[in-house]
Formats: C-alpha cells, structure tokens, sequence
C-alpha cells in the first residue's frame, strides 16, 4: 500500500508540474526523464506537440564520448547537457523552460541542468 501511495503522490506532483509548466515555439520546454539506470532530455514544443531535440544516456552520440558501462551518474549527465545544448544550438534555440518533473533538482538533474547552462542555455 506504501509503494501505491507513494507512486500516486509522484504522479500527481508530475502532473501539477507539468500543468504549470507550458513550451511555447519561442521558449520551448527542456523535459529530463530519469530512469534507474538512464536519462533522458528532450525539448519540447507544447502547442505543437512535437518534439524539437532528443537525446539520452542510450544514444550513440553520447556511448562513442563516454566508454564506460556507468550510464547513470553525474558525468553522463554533465556529458548529456553539454549534447542537449549543441543541438538545441543547431536548431536556433537559445531560450528554454527547464521541466524537472517529478524529480528533485539534486545530483545528476543539477549536473545536466548547470552544463546546458554552461554551453549557453538560457533557463
């Protein structure tokens, strides 16, 4: 009963988050999945519903800089803002609203976060 409880409170937290939270073409959404082994950032356009960029621990990009098994920890997500931003870079977009879901701003979601800062991303 423990575990639906509190699976149901993170549901609707990523709900209320996701509710408050709307991509536009202009600034469109920087959403982070984190998996127990991988992560995933996408950017989002909300009023179109497509998806602009995509990339995670999973892509080739990422496994021909990174050599190690270790996919999820802080240097693969560091490596992972850093590819996030390039691209977005590549489409024209510079100013994004950072979507951390249901998860707490802590550990491999700072990391992706501040190295897409650090590239030049604005959020």
């Amino acid at each position: 009963m423990k575990i639906l409880k509190e699976k149901l409170v993170k549901q609707v937290n990523k709900f209320i988050m996701t509710k408050k939270i709307k991509g536009t073409s202009e600034r469109p959404r920087l959403y982070i999945y984190k998996s127990n082994k991988h992560l995933y950032a996408q950017i989002i356009d909300d009023i179109n519903n497509k998806i602009i960029v995509s990339s995670s621990t999973i892509s080739s990009e990422l496994k021909n800089i990174y050599k190690s098994k270790l996919y999820g920890n802080c240097k693969t997500a560091k490596i992972l803002g850093q590819i996030i931003a390039k691209k977005s870079k590549e489409k024209g977009l510079q100013e994004l609203i950072f979507d951390r879901g249901s998860n707490i701003y802590h550990g491999q979601i700072k990391e992706l976060a501040n190295s897409a800062r650090e590239e030049g991303m604005i959020f």
